[in-house]
């Protein structure tokens, strides 16, 4: 057996199970998770040989916090300070608490019970942020809130790391530990602040002049991946550092390029993600203990949401406390870490682990379907209808996207300003960008034939969309992303020729504007005026 035939093996799983349960609605997470389990039973890797691969795996939730961290600059964080600090406390430690208690009653130590409560308390960052993304929700009142309180969650993480180290070790100085981790805090901070602020753009910048999409997107990978070793050094996950990286990018200019580039990269590494998380579950121990696992994981998620509703109930409307709850009522990736790293320290028996790693992750395939129907679920505590204002990325409505600054763009730009049209520029060209922002030009460094892209700026609710490029095949990326993102929008196309014009005849496009015909029109009409005139 070697590492390739379980890659291999994994992949053919993954690919059959997804396509049979997207057939009947399915979310592919719980495609994932089911293909780990069904290779943690052939190949016997539920404890051993895991190491290497979760280390991989980890990255899907360091790419989803840098991207995260995209739509979520530091500007933002500081006006979500309420989301983060209140509510993020509030939740964790009555969570806590409560199945803390919980825990000491049914037999555990102290120590194991306060590791488990806090464990129990956090919610799945990658479920929840996935669906967020995915239903364009992440800025919905209840989006904000859930990503507010996981993002303390992800913070809360270091301290219940440090818990395990503390309860496992007589001799260890707990005034000494805090007063490392506060320092640690703030050199990571301070480094990862001035880095964006003084380091990220111009390093961009520079790199994007070389005219290479490999170069571009090699620096962001550094720059992610960098972030997160640096955070790591320090004692901190590497989310986090992740996370702080993704919203001092988010000041830049190449905020939305970089999110389209990445996001392949972070949904491969999620679905490997998942696929660790089923390999986790032992099913001889899961049939033996069915019954309590089903029991604590409906426990923990009823609990769960009882505790979020309550206190949201006193700053929030009903129904923005109920499905902020719905949303964070599972629990989440980071406690199968607390729960391996607790049982590796003898502050929790192999059976109780076994059975809390199992009823994590039910409740996190529990949490998958309740998140696809919170909407319906939430009508049944709250009828009220959905006045929720919800800003699809770039939240633009009604504008006209110009695609491509070159001479004609410039000048299509220039009439739209003298017409006082709302419109954006997306260019991919960095020199045509910087020139479109001396100018004052609401203009973007974007590649145009990326579908993500253009779903960051709203294209399916644009009142036209104009495509000014002069290269041919690039046009043609162009409109075919137009064609699948944005299939109603008015296109207005300009090609050269007749010859560029037959390249996308077989396209949806609205309005097509040779430019060879155009010109003879004009040439010819200017001649006869002045013939005329004679």
């Amino acid at each position: 057996m070697t590492y390739l035939t379980i890659i291999l093996t994994a992949m053919f799983l993954s690919v059959a199970i997804n396509s049979v349960l997207k057939r009947v609605g399915v979310p592919t997470i719980i495609g994932y998770i089911a293909t780990g389990v069904a290779i943690s039973a052939i190949f016997g890797l539920h404890r051993s040989n895991l190491h290497e691969l979760g280390e991989i795996a980890e990255f899907g939730i360091v790419f989803l916090m840098f991207t995260i961290g995209l739509e979520f600059s530091f500007k933002q964080l500081v006006a979500m300070r309420k989301e983060v600090l209140l509510f993020g406390s509030m939740q964790l430690l009555l969570s806590a608490l409560l199945f803390g208690l919980a825990a000491y009653w049914y037999g555990m130590t102290i120590q194991g019970a306060i590791i488990t409560g806090f464990a129990l308390a956090l919610s799945s960052t990658a479920i929840v942020l996935k669906t967020l993304n995915e239903t364009g929700q992440i800025q919905a009142p209840y989006g904000r809130k859930s990503v507010g309180i996981l993002i303390f969650q992800d913070m809360a993480v270091i301290p219940i790391l440090l818990m395990i180290t503390i309860f496992s070790s007589n001799s260890t100085d707990i005034g000494g530990m805090l007063q490392v981790i506060v320092i640690d805090a703030v050199i990571v901070g301070a480094i990862i602040f001035l880095l964006g602020k003084y380091v990220f753009e111009w390093l961009l910048g520079w790199v994007i002049k070389a005219d290479s999409s490999e170069i571009f997107m090699g620096t962001v990978l550094f720059l992610v991946i960098g972030s997160a070793e640096l955070a790591h050094l320090f004692g901190f996950t590497y989310s986090l550092g992740a996370f702080l990286a993704g919203m001092m990018l988010a000041e830049t200019h190449y905020k939305y390029q970089i999110e389209a580039e990445l996001i392949p990269f972070r949904d491969l590494l999620l679905g490997l993600f998942f696929v660790t998380v089923g390999m986790q579950i032992d099913l001889g121990v899961v049939s033996k203990n069915i019954g309590w696992i089903v029991l604590a994981a409906v426990a923990v998620m009823v609990v769960k949401f009882a505790v979020i509703l309550l206190f949201l109930r006193f700053f929030t409307r009903l129904r923005v406390a109920v499905k902020t709850a719905l949303a964070l009522s599972q629990v989440g990736e980071f406690s199968l870490a607390v729960f391996a790293l607790a049982s590796t320290n003898d502050l929790l028996d192999p059976r109780s682990v076994q059975i809390l790693l199992a009823a994590v992750v039910l409740s996190m395939i529990i949490s998958v379907f309740i998140l696809a129907k919170i909407r319906t679920i939430a009508d049944l505590f709250c009828s009220e209808p959905e006045a929720e204002p919800i800003l699809h990325s770039a939240g633009f409505r009604d504008h006209i996207v110009v695609c491509g600054y070159g001479p004609l763009g410039r000048h299509v730009a220039g009439e739209l300003k003298k017409q006082e049209v709302q419109y954006i520029v997306l260019e991919h060209d960095i020199y045509r960008m910087e020139l479109g922002q001396k100018l004052g030009e609401p203009i973007f460094f974007a590649n145009a034939a990326n579908e993500e892209v253009l779903k960051s700026f709203d294209v399916d609710r644009a009142s036209a969309v104009i495509v000014a490029v002069d290269n041919p095949s690039h046009l043609r990326l162009i409109c075919e992303a137009l064609n699948r993102v944005a299939p109603m929008a008015n296109i207005v196309v300009k090609v050269q020729s007749e010859t560029e014009a037959q390249m996308v005849e077989d396209l949806k496009i609205d309005h097509l504007v040779i430019q060879s015909e155009e010109m003879a029109k004009r040439l010819v009409a200017e001649a006869m005026r002045c013939r005329l005139g004679f």
